[in-house]
């Protein structure tokens, strides 16, 4: 397996973990027992505010760490460079990740101009985040393993 494909799987990993570790962690601190709080739009500006640099130094800290054990177990520097073909691949895969994000914006905004609840908007918004970036690695895996 290479180091891009190995970094890919670290960031799915890391990815699920941290979103259902901040789930867990908004629903037992703010959610149980006060239902209503999903339609307080300070609630969830409040969750995303705090979700985005929480991820953000999460998966620095993980991949930091995956440097660090990867190192010591293959005893092999990361790739310093990235060549045409794995620039190719960032930008199919970052193309793809964009499409599925639009298509839940959509479904987001589409929820409101049906008029569903508020929280309805932002669970879908948070999942297509998620799925974009998770299906994003995976087509990254993809090529690397097609190597196209």
């Amino acid at each position: 397996m290479s180091h891009q494909e190995k970094q890919s799987w670290v960031s799915i990993i890391s990815s699920i973990v941290i979103i259902a570790a901040y789930s867990l962690y908004i629903y037992y601190n703010q959610v149980e027992g006060n239902a209503d709080i999903l339609n307080n739009f300070k609630f969830w500006g409040k969750s995303f505010i705090i979700l985005i640099p929480v991820a953000i130094i999460a998966q620095i800290i993980i991949h930091i760490i995956f440097a660090i054990i990867n190192k010591i177990i293959t005893n092999e520097d990361m790739p310093e460079f990235s060549d045409e073909r794995d620039k190719l691949f960032e930008l199919k895969s970052t193309r793809i990740t964009h499409w599925i994000f639009i298509v839940g914006f959509m479904l987001a905004m589409g929820s409101q101009a049906i008029e569903m609840q508020p929280s309805v908007m932002f669970i879908v918004l948070i999942f297509s985040g998620f799925v974009s970036g998770i299906t994003g690695e995976l087509v990254k895996i993809m090529y690397y393993r097609r190597g196209f």
